[in-house]
């Protein structure tokens, strides 16, 4: 696919920005801001665009979305940029109203995909781990859009029905049990892979907090309230609104995503925060409403440490503030320190496995200089000569690495270098 001219002037500028700030970085810089449109992006044969995220041949509604921030600032001013995102922003108001409970698609009907055991199947679907932030992310990438292009024909039924379908689904499952015929059951696998209580999850109570089925690591939740897509779904129905009144005026719909958003985030208040004596209150990561919680934090965004970073509350937010300080400490069991670096990882990669998304993260979400200089010469230091950020690697040898091609990295990655 012939890419935007706007996009490589812009990664040559990128590049020379961040020799004079960050030299050792400047290697990184283009390839990983480029590293999507030019490797991840492809135009379907009906128009609209498909986006794979790297080493695996599906479209993620999360990764997708994410993949494609860097470049949103620019729509204004480019109308073939455009015409790109609004073909991926219509591939996933397809998806979503095929099946809001998909987290992964291919982009043609396609036998060679999951068969796992759920209540619903299609050609059309990779795999089907119902994750409340992959819906939020659609909401995110619509929402982007609008607002750096201002561009109102993106306004179509398909994107209102998705719009309406996401609502929909987040009121059912916030009485999971009663409402939701969902379930998900994988063969031959690790447990984190499949849902316990034959598919349909553990025993939650009603909180007003949505329930879902696996976190964005792909992993099955242990306890169904996943704090930070709580948090990431609070700002999504608030955007879902506004987009439905101004591209509709569904008065209706905007109401039902507003009022939404309110029970979500007061579930969040009552059940998500937990008193330690370390920390003070923190956001636990899971909870099922019914006293049990999960103290950690995981490198996959939405993260504990990307409340900022959504738009759900301030850097300098008190409670967040003490959430951070947990999730940066030995206290966190997805937290490792070693010899080439120290930061948070994920259960997905293992132990004394750090992330580079974590770091990036840190830097997006830090208000201190020198956190952020420490964060950067790690990244440096740790991307084992390939110029590209990787999933994961070890924390004494970064050549140990997962994913050599993982482009939702890469794109935040870039996206940190033009905050900073």
């Amino acid at each position: 696919m012939e890419i935007p001219k706007i996009l490589t002037e812009h990664a040559a500028l990128l590049e020379e920005k961040t020799k004079k700030r960050f030299p050792a970085l400047a290697p990184l810089a283009a390839q990983c801001y480029l590293n999507t449109i030019e490797t991840t992006v492809k135009k379907c044969d009906n128009g609209d665009y498909f986006v794979i995220t790297g080493d695996i041949p599906a479209l993620w509604l999360r990764d997708s979305a994410a993949q494609l921030r860097p470049y949103m600032p620019l729509c204004g001013q480019s109308a073939e940029l455009r015409g790109i995102i609004k073909g991926i922003i219509r591939r996933h108001a397809f998806y979503v109203n095929l099946d809001p409970y998909s987290n992964a698609f291919n982009e043609v009907s396609n036998p060679r995909s999951h068969k796992d055991d759920t209540d619903f199947a299609s050609d059309y679907i990779w795999e089907r781990k119902y994750e409340v932030d992959s819906l939020c992310a659609s909401v995110y990438l619509a929402a982007d859009y609008f607002d750096a292009a201002g561009d109102e024909t993106i306004f179509d039924d398909a994107l209102h029905g998705m719009l309406r379908t996401i609502v929909d689904t987040f009121i059912k499952e916030q009485d999971h049990a009663a409402n939701s015929a969902y379930y998900f059951r994988r063969k031959n696998c690790s447990e984190t892979d499949t849902m316990p209580n034959d598919g349909k999850g553990r025993p939650v109570a009603v909180t007003g907090m949505t329930w879902s089925g696996f976190r964005p690591s792909d992993d099955r939740c242990y306890y169904n309230y996943l704090i930070p897509a709580e948090m990431m779904a609070v700002v999504a129905m608030k955007r879902a609104a506004a987009l439905l009144r101004t591209g509709w005026s569904d008065e209706a719909y905007a109401a039902k995503a507003r009022k939404l958003a309110d029970e979500i985030d007061a579930g969040i208040k009552r059940y998500g925060v937990i008193e330690t004596e370390e920390f003070g209150k923190i956001y636990a990561y899971e909870v099922d409403g019914l006293g049990n919680y999960l103290l950690m934090d995981d490198a996959n965004s939405p993260s504990l440490l990307a409340p900022p970073y959504l738009g759900y509350c301030e850097k300098d937010d008190p409670l967040y503030r003490n959430t951070r300080r947990f999730i940066l400490s030995k206290a966190n069991p997805w937290y490792f320190e070693g010899k080439a670096a120290k930061g948070v990882g994920s259960p997905h990669t293992g132990k004394d496995r750090i992330w580079h998304i974590a770091l990036t993260m840190q830097i997006l979400t830090s208000t201190d200089e020198d956190e952020k200089n420490r964060c950067l010469e790690m990244l440096a230091a740790t991307h084992a000569g390939t110029n590209f950020m990787h999933e994961s690697f070890d924390k004494d040898d970064p050549a140990k690495f997962s994913r050599k091609w993982f482009a939702w990295a890469n794109s935040l990655f870039a996206q940190m270098l033009e905050q900073l």
